[in-house]
């Protein structure tokens, strides 16, 4: 287990045993006292905030790790463009080698700009799914949104993993939440998964309460830590697995093969979960988030290879003909999260 694997297994522990905890909770102090101190000039207004000439919404959370907002992210921008928007989509492009200081034009809705490795897992997930919507990365989310209306001419710009990044003023701003991991331990990164306080969540417009779990949640899931968040402004999203299809040909798996589960995600065990209600897991295989494969990861799983499809853009440079991606169904009220 490496040391990151190990600190992700300290955030979710209630009462961690871990020798580390100590030296992890006083860089924590000083993490929480920054953040607190930068949203506070962010209130006062003496850090400003930029409003951009589109509609902008923001998706994010107050922890690290794999929430569910790309597939959240997706849903909204094909419901904007459904209804005649022009949208854009802005990422950081976290892990792509692409210098996230330029604005970076992933996708323009037609055509494909960069492969994987350059753009990112998610940006380059995003321009191959969504046909019409345009992808770009920039860590300087007010340079990009002002690149795609002044050059694409967009009028919706959807903002992914955002929440934290407040320099560019959003019209909607949307918090995801982990209906099992919650906040984890309540601490902040990096004895803990937090990356500002709970307190944070009064910024938000909307809370989605993303249910992994064939569990009924309720909405007031989060009542115990934030008691004053609107119920009428909380909304739960089913993920449920859907069909598992062959990257190479989009042949459809059938179900109670044996499979490996491999994968590189924030909670990779959801994701075994959701392959273990279709398939019989022979083995699994973890990597680090936002790993980057060589052929040596892929040898070391034999037979049928599960993945999720984040995964499966970095693994089609193989060109493997055993190797599927596990499609995940959102069930949820989107026209309520925007409009509700």
């Amino acid at each position: 287990m490496n040391l990151k694997t190990k600190i992700t297994k300290i955030h979710y522990e209630k009462e961690s045993k871990s020798m580390l905890l100590p030296l992890l909770e006083l860089f924590s102090f000083f993490y929480s006292k920054l953040t607190s101190f930068r949203n506070i000039l962010y209130d006062k207004n003496i850090l400003k905030s930029y409003k951009v000439n589109a509609f902008v919404v923001s998706v994010g959370n107050l922890t690290t790790g794999g929430v569910g907002k790309t597939p959240l992210v997706a849903e909204l921008a094909k419901y904007y463009y459904s209804k005649n928007n022009n949208v854009a989509i802005i990422s950081r492009g976290y892990g792509g080698k692409l210098c996230n200081k330029n604005v970076n034009l992933i996708s323009n809705g037609k055509d494909i700009f960069y492969n994987a490795q350059d753009a990112g897992d998610e940006p380059f997930w995003f321009a191959e799914n969504l046909k019409g919507i345009n992808v770009l990365t920039c860590s300087n989310r007010v340079k990009a949104a002002e690149y795609a209306i002044r050059n694409l001419g967009v009028n919706i710009i959807i903002l992914d993993d955002a929440f934290q990044h407040r320099r560019i003023k959003r019209d909607l701003n949307i918090v995801l939440v982990d209906s099992e991991k919650l906040i984890g331990n309540g601490k902040h990164l990096p004895a803990g998964p937090l990356r500002e306080d709970i307190e944070g969540l009064v910024r938000a417009d909307k809370l989605v309460i993303m249910n992994k779990t064939s569990k009924k949640i309720e909405k007031n899931i989060l009542s115990d830590v934030f008691q004053s968040f609107d119920e009428d402004k909380t909304f739960v999203c089913n993920v449920v697995p859907g069909y598992t299809y062959n990257i190479k040909t989009l042949e459809v798996l059938p179900l109670k093969s044996d499979v490996t589960a491999m994968c590189a995600i924030g909670q990779p065990e959801q994701f075994y979960d959701f392959v273990k209600q279709k398939f019989n897991i022979i083995k699994t295989v973890t990597f680090d988030d936002h790993h980057k494969y060589v052929m040596q990861d892929i040898e070391k799983c034999k037979g049928t290879i599960v993945t999720t499809e984040k995964d499966a853009v970095k693994l089609q440079k193989f060109d493997l003909d055993n190797v599927y991606a596990l499609k995940l169904k959102l069930e949820t009220d989107i026209e309520g999260i925007i409009n509700g």
